[in-house]
Formats: structure tokens, C-alpha cells, sequence
């Protein structure tokens, strides 16, 4: 016979969850010896095993009294059940940490080969790593967001923007002026804001269509991404509209465009 303080080290319990346990009436409460101490015989040692491995299976307490009341089948079937939600639960975790690993790991393991090779691409024209991480950042959303084929197909079209020497060149000043923190009264935005909205002249869409059917709010959410890069990222998007287009991510043309050199009204 066992004391309540063996029956829980033999359980793998405290003595507190088994008082627990009796006051729930899953355990039956042995009457006291004539030393006035609870003997537990091996069935209470038993049924606390069995209701320790259902509760730390997440079954309700309510249940656990019902299964360990059970007949054999009924048992085995409610077992089986509990196991296949801790598997599922398992691979849901498991994706968990594979989603985890690839944001850790670099541009391999967060976005797909493809995605991969385009951000190479990147680098390789010598535009700066913070716009590449910036790039990539957006891209880590749009596949949160957005079904694979319109990534794919925005991937692929924006990829066709870097034959363009126009495009790169506006890529490599859009990252100086990242690296360099410009402010938002640096005298330098003004002309930068020039440079992309002739550059949005040639190519209206420049992020590939990803943006087309986005809501607004999403939307917003990616040209937080880019413009919040840098102190003067907003005034920009202000000279932008300045200059006949507006938003970054989804671009729109507004009114007439400023002659080249028009500098900011604020």
C-alpha cells in the first residue's frame, strides 16, 4: 500500500494534483488507516497514470471521468480520436517551424527557388542590400497574401523590369537614398522623385500587378514596407503625386504631371 505523497512520485504527479483529482471525483479517496494516513492500493496508482496521460493530452477533466468510466471499445475509440488530433496538431506545429526556419535562414529557405534567384539578381546589378531586403520583405508578405499564381506571374514580370537599365538605375538611387537616410527636407528628393515618375511613365506597374484587387488596407501595408525605409520615404510619395502619380505599391495617375524639376509646395 502507498502513501499519497509514493502514489504521486510513482505517477509523476504532486500530491496537490491528486488531491485535485479527488475533489473532482476522478480518484476515489481511500479511507485512513489507524495511523490516519491514505493507503493506495495499485489500481488508484493505475487510473492516476491513466488520467495524468488524458489531461496532459488536453482532454477535459469532465471527459476524462467519462473515458476512465468506459467499457474497452468505447475507450479505444475515444484514444484513437485523441490521437489523431495530436497528430494533426503535431503537423500544424511542425509547419509552424518549418515557416519559422525559413524567415531565420535567408532568401533559400523564405521564398522559393525562383525568388530566390530573382533577389541574386538583384545583388548582382549592384543595387543595395537594403533595397533587396526590402524587396524581399514584400515578397515574404505577397506569398502570405496572395495565391501562388499571382505571385508567380508578378515575379515574372517584375523580373523583365531589370532588363531595363531605366528601371535598375532608379533602383540603385531609390537605395542611396535608403543607405544615406535621407531626410524628408534633403534637397535630393525632389530629383529622385523625378527620376521615378518618368520612370512610371514608361512602366505604369511596376511591382508586376501584385497589387491589382488588393484591398486598401493591405495595400497600405506594403508601402509601409518600402516608404517607412527611410525618413523622407513619405515626402517622396507626397512629390510623386506632385508629379502626376500616386501610391507606390499600386500605382495610379492623378491630374497632370509637374514640369521636370518641380520641387516640393511643403
Amino acid at each position: 500500500m502507498l502513501t499519497i505523497s509514493q502514489l504521486a512520485s510513482y505517477a509523476g504527479v504532486t500530491t496537490r494534483a491528486v488531491r485535485h483529482y479527488h475533489a473532482k471525483g476522478l480518484l476515489p479517496e481511500p479511507e485512513r488507516d489507524h495511523s490516519g494516513y491514505r493507503r493506495y492500493d495499485a489500481q488508484a496508482a493505475v487510473d492516476l497514470i491513466r488520467i495524468k496521460i488524458l489531461a496532459e493530452a488536453g482532454v477535459p477533466l469532465a471527459r476524462v471521468q467519462e473515458l476512465l468510466g468506459a467499457g474497452q471499445e468505447e475507450f479505444a475509440a475515444a484514444v484513437a480520436e485523441i490521437d489523431a488530433r495530436l497528430r494533426a496538431e503535431i503537423e500544424d506545429r511542425e509547419r509552424h517551424r518549418q515557416r519559422i526556419a525559413r524567415l531565420a535562414a535567408g532568401d533559400s529557405l523564405a521564398l522559393p527557388p525562383e525568388g530566390a534567384a530573382y533577389l541574386d539578381r538583384w545583388r548582382a546589378l549592384g543595387i543595395s542590400e537594403r533595397i533587396v531586403q526590402i524587396e524581399r520583405d514584400s515578397w515574404i508578405l505577397s506569398l502570405a497574401v496572395l495565391s501562388p499564381e499571382q505571385v508567380a506571374w508578378a515575379m515574372t514580370a517584375k523580373s523583365r523590369l531589370l532588363d531595363d537599365p531605366e528601371f535598375v538605375g532608379v533602383l540603385r538611387a531609390i537605395g542611396e537614398a535608403v543607405d544615406r537616410e535621407w531626410a524628408a527636407d534633403d534637397p535630393r528628393l525632389p530629383g529622385l522623385a523625378d527620376q521615378i515618375a518618368t520612370l512610371l511613365d514608361h512602366h505604369a506597374d511596376w511591382t508586376g500587378g501584385s497589387a491589382d484587387g488588393m484591398e486598401a488596407g493591405l495595400v497600405e501595408l506594403f508601402d509601409s514596407i518600402a516608404l517607412d525605409a527611410v525618413p523622407g520615404g513619405r515626402r517622396l510619395e507626397a512629390l510623386l503625386e506632385e508629379r502626376g502619380w500616386s501610391g507606390w505599391t499600386r500605382q495610379e495617375r492623378v491630374g497632370r504631371r509637374a514640369p521636370r524639376g518641380t520641387t516640393s509646395r511643403g
